[in-house]
């Protein structure tokens, strides 16, 4: 560090710092800048007076307003609710029947039943409903469990499909070839059968034999749960195999994982975190879903 002495440009006197051989001029602070510092400081003084501000370890100062924030969302939350009362009121009191009778009340069904499905539901079904890769198409006829009517729906929404709840819906697909229920070359054989049920063109005279195999084995040991026919049973979440409409898959190698790994879906249960009045717009809403696609 040199002595202080006044640069011979600017005629600036210096602060003494030299850094290899550049020296800081001893300039003043602009004065918008110590404006700025000083209406910033008694901003903040006013503020620490008037708002929340400074933690005092259990409590915290309220400020001279006494705003708090979880008192104005709580507010804001009891007011919704008023104001949401005028039509959940007519839910909570209406058959499912009455509710969609009533082309005013389905509006607003198929409104909050959108937003409630885009929160709960879409994360797994897709926003527009209508699945992915193991998820189940909600815009379709075809239901695994029960007959597609709101009821059922909203059954299905309150205690899930094995899940936690004490009267969740349960069921599961055996693994035949990893439990060794059927051997390697008899779930090929069953599964050519299943493939053939949605591919007739797939039954040909070379592999008739195998087909008829497959359904001897078919009856042995599928039929318990999917019918003679395949037709499958809503009443247990047993899928039909003789549609179009797969969950996992319709080709003959996903259908031969399907047999050899067996399959056990997972739905939650949405008893506890939705009200019954959610349960049942949601339950219309998906309802109405399936009955505006052709």
């Amino acid at each position: 560090m040199s002595e202080a002495e006044t640069d011979p440009v600017t005629g600036q006197a210096t602060t003494g710092h030299d850094w290899n051989g550049i020296k800081e001029l001893d300039t003043p602070v602009l004065r918008g800048v110590l404006m700025f510092l000083v209406v910033t400081l008694v901003f903040a003084i006013i503020w620490w007076v008037l708002m929340p501000t400074w933690p005092l370890g259990w409590t915290y100062t309220k400020g001279i307003l006494n705003i708090n924030e979880r008192q104005v969302v709580e507010r804001a939350v009891v007011d919704n609710q008023a104001q949401r009362a005028v039509w959940t009121d007519r839910i909570d009191a209406l058959t499912f029947d009455q509710i969609q009778a009533d082309e005013g009340l389905m509006r607003v069904v198929r409104d909050t039943g959108h937003r409630l499905f885009g929160d709960n539901c879409a994360a797994c079904h897709g926003q527009d409903a209508k699945g992915r890769a193991n998820f189940p198409d909600l815009t379709d006829d075809d239901w695994l469990w029960g007959d597609g009517q709101p009821e059922a729906i909203a059954e299905t929404l309150r205690v899930g499909i094995n899940s936690p709840h004490e009267e969740t819906r349960f069921s599961q697909m055996p693994a035949f070839g990893r439990d060794q229920l059927l051997t390697s070359a008899e779930v090929r054989t069953v599964a050519a059968y299943v493939f053939s049920l949605t591919h007739p063109e797939s039954s040909t005279p070379d592999n008739v034999d195998q087909i008829n195999a497959g359904h001897e084995l078919f009856e042995t040991n599928c039929s318990g749960c999917h019918g003679e026919t395949g037709t499958g049973n809503r009443e247990t979440g047993v899928p039909n195999l003789t549609d179009a409409r797969w969950l996992y898959g319709s080709d003959l190698a996903t259908i031969i994982t399907t047999i050899h790994g067996g399959r056990q879906g997972h739905m939650p249960t949405w008893d506890e975190r939705l009200t019954g009045t959610d349960i049942k717009l949601l339950a219309l809403y998906v309802h109405s879903l399936a009955v505006a696609t052709p």
